[in-house]
């Protein structure tokens, strides 16, 4: 934990005195999938720094050289101990609830992969959840593919113009580090996140035993996983749905037999 009564000195010589503290948000972590500019991944870093998150994943970044840690300023050692991984199933491994953000999105409710709420509304719904939460930020040239945001819980935006609604991902990544700094969750609980996962198999099983349309299964699941996501339920929630899916999906079986 940093002390935040610190001095940090921007390159034009002025000082900005930071004499607050801020509770943990070690709740949260970090995810930077394909970033293609080490600067970015500094300033990020940075940003970290001033809201004390300290657990940066990188998923196959460019090469991290002096600019990145010139960027970082006092939040170096994150970027020192930032977890390199080539894969984003492994970035978000042991977290509870994957967020993706994006600067494009979708106005009607149909196409659930690209339906977001705003990073403001992200936070209060996060107030007190104490489960580990991954936020993901793509590539700054095309953000997260679709098939990344589809293994996401839920979609973050942030409301800018239409004329040029994609914000750096620095600055991205900062905003909604200070929405959730508004909204603190304390230390987490032991979370399985193979149970959430399995829950939504059941539901998948589920679909096939009453015989749904084959063709929307796809868009239904994903469908419910951002339902689940913007819900936020906590772990004794989900396995209770857990539970009622899982039985109802036997009980249809046994009929059919």
């Amino acid at each position: 934990m940093y002390d935040r009564s610190s001095i940090d000195c921007e390159p034009n010589g002025q000082y900005y005195i930071l004499s607050y503290v801020l509770p943990s948000m070690g709740s949260v972590r970090i995810v930077l999938v394909g970033p293609k500019y080490e600067g970015n991944i500094g300033a990020v870093a940075r940003s970290m720094a001033n809201f004390d998150l300290d657990e940066l994943y990188l998923v196959d970044p460019c090469e991290i050289g002096d600019d990145a840690y010139r960027r970082a300023k006092h939040g170096s050692r994150i970027l020192e101990n930032a977890k390199i991984v080539s894969t984003l199933a492994e970035a978000v491994d042991g977290c509870f609830i994957v967020a993706g953000t994006s600067g494009i999105v979708t106005k009607g409710e149909k196409n659930y992969v690209r339906v977001p709420i705003s990073a403001e509304e992200f936070a209060k719904r996060a107030d007190g959840y104490g489960e580990k939460t991954a936020v993901l930020f793509g590539r700054e040239d095309m953000g997260l593919f679709q098939e990344e945001l589809a293994q996401c819980d839920l979609l973050i935006t942030i409301p800018a113009s239409d004329a040029y609604s994609v914000l750096n991902v620095s600055h991205a990544a900062t905003i909604v580090m200070y929405e959730l700094s508004k909204y603190v969750a304390p230390e987490p609980t032991p979370a399985d996140p193979e149970e959430k996962e399995r829950m939504f198999s059941f539901f998948d099983e589920l679909l096939e035993s009453i015989d749904y349309p084959e063709h929307r299964r796809e868009t239904t699941s994903v469908m419910f996983r951002r339902l689940m996501g913007r819900a936020v339920p906590t772990k004794w929630e989900y396995n209770t749905i857990l539970g009622v899916f899982g039985d109802a999906s036997k009980i249809i079986k046994r009929k059919d037999h």
